[in-house]
């Protein structure tokens, strides 16, 4: 029978976990908050901009959302990038994506401040997820290796195939399963026969962003699949990259909605808190050097 990977129950562990951290964080007079900036007119983004606040106040974290119309200059998105970026009071800052096409996702999401940069999207953050050196690794990537291995999987020494080299889940996933000492193969739009590639796998990770990319004439009994594909279909249904029907052909598999997601947003208020380490370490470094 098919393990179904659900993410509640892993999402509820790292949230205690934060909640707990939060209460410690507040005693001692410091109050953690996380910045959105949203630009309205995509209506997904704005329902994620709007689950996020819920999930920060049954946290205890403090959350400003910067709401935009969709004629917002670039100049105007980066002065206030600036400005959180220079107020010790804020601790995280997020971008909401997809953006209008007259703004570049890349020079906002660069003039954050890395250590401020929960989703991980800043260069000095990627090269760090490359490397594998202390820095805000993304979300996404991070969710998919945490809820594997929250259902008793390992991928020390596995045949894993991955699906997708997407700069937002495919290519941090790589590097971050080749840290696991996962012998990794990565399929992409030239792979001509995905389904050999599946064939020897014992695990999975597919991240696209279309629909039926994986069916169930490519899989095996003994495969896990982590789908981390969210695809808006007819009548506002939301699906995977891998076809439905797939579920009861394999080991195990996470659902969509209700798995990879899931946990994504639980390790975004995971990063805010790395963030709020990184930046107290580096201000006691500062007042140290300056006191030398």
């Amino acid at each position: 029978m098919t393990v179904l990977m659900k993410a509640k129950e892993a999402a509820d562990q790292v949230y205690d976990s934060i909640r707990t951290r939060v209460e410690e964080m507040k005693k001692n007079g410091l109050q953690p908050l996380m910045a959105t900036i949203l630009i309205t007119g995509d209506p997904a983004s704005e329902y994620y901009a709007k689950a996020k606040l819920k999930i920060a106040e049954k946290l205890g974290v403090a959350f400003q959302l910067h709401s935009f119309q969709a004629d917002v200059t670039e100049k105007k998105i980066l002065q206030l990038v600036t400005q959180l970026n220079e107020v010790p009071s804020v601790h995280g800052i997020m971008l909401e994506l997809p953006l209008p096409k007259h703004l570049s996702a890349s020079r906002i999401e660069k003039a954050i401040s890395p250590n401020k940069d929960v989703d991980g999207v800043t260069p000095t953050n990627k090269l760090a997820t490359v490397t594998g050196s202390a820095g805000l690794y993304p979300a996404t990537p991070q969710a998919c290796i945490k809820l594997l291995k929250h259902y008793g999987f390992t991928l020390a020494g596995k045949n894993v195939t991955l699906v997708g080299r997407g700069q937002t889940v495919g290519l941090p996933l790589f590097h971050m399963l080749q840290r696991e000492n996962a012998t990794v193969t990565v399929c992409h739009s030239r792979t001509p026969d995905i389904a050999s590639h599946l064939g020897h796998a014992d695990i999975a990770f597919v991240a696209v962003g279309r629909p039926d990319v994986v069916t169930q004439t490519m899989v095996h009994s003994s495969l896990a699949i982590i789908d981390a594909g969210i695809n808006e279909m007819a009548g506002g249904k939301i699906a995977g990259d891998v076809a439905a029907d797939v579920s009861s052909c394999v080991a195990a598999i996470s659902p969509v909605p209700g798995g990879v997601g899931t946990l994504t947003t639980a390790i975004l208020y995971e990063n805010l808190l790395k963030a709020i380490d990184i930046q107290l370490r580096e201000a006691h470094e500062n007042e140290s050097y300056n006191m030398g």
